[in-house]
């Protein structure tokens, strides 16, 4: 039995402002390109191991998840995976197919913020601020590579919370 934490996430061509060390009354300039291509990010990361499943697509929908959990069920084959999603429709729609060895854990709509996915997400967008893209193959390179980074340890470190861990291990017992 492996615990997993998923979401999605949108990789888009503007480039993402962070604050930036200018001289007193300087603001920071950066080329801004307004054009909202994107793609979807998936992904499912054991914050237990720091494994870690990524897949890109064009859409965020119920059909794409359901590709998904398919990729992934089968790159895990012989394992039972709890995966727990917010209650966006897609991951809940009658039409969802779900594999065999994959159980959905539906939590609150209120607790966005506490998927430990969420902050490898926000991590992986910090490597690109300020940059731009000027098209999608540039971006979709910048996240190849930076997924290829991603080791097991650093992804063990954002997604691992003490609280997770110590869960994971009572349930395993």
């Amino acid at each position: 039995m492996r615990y997993w934490s998923e979401d999605e996430s949108r990789m888009g061509l503007h480039a993402i402002q962070r604050r930036r060390l200018t001289a007193h009354g300087v603001k920071p300039q950066v080329k801004v390109l307004w054009d909202f291509t994107c793609l979807w990010l998936y992904g499912a990361v054991e914050p237990l191991t720091g494994k870690s499943f990524f897949y890109e697509f064009t859409h965020l929908d119920t059909v794409w998840f359901e590709n998904f959990l398919e990729l992934f069920a089968s790159k895990y084959p012989r394992d039972l995976h709890i995966i727990p999603v917010d209650n966006d429709g897609f991951h809940s729609s009658l039409n969802l197919s779900i594999p065999e060895n994959v159980i959905l854990l539906f939590g609150s709509a209120y607790s966005l913020d506490v998927n430990p996915i969420d902050r490898l997400w926000g991590y992986l967008k910090e490597q690109w601020k300020w940059l731009r893209f000027d098209n999608i193959e540039e971006l979709r390179a910048a996240v190849q590579k930076e997924l290829k980074n991603l080791t097991n340890e650093i992804i063990a470190s954002l997604t691992g919370w003490e609280l997770i861990l110590e869960a994971i291990s009572v349930a395993i017992l």
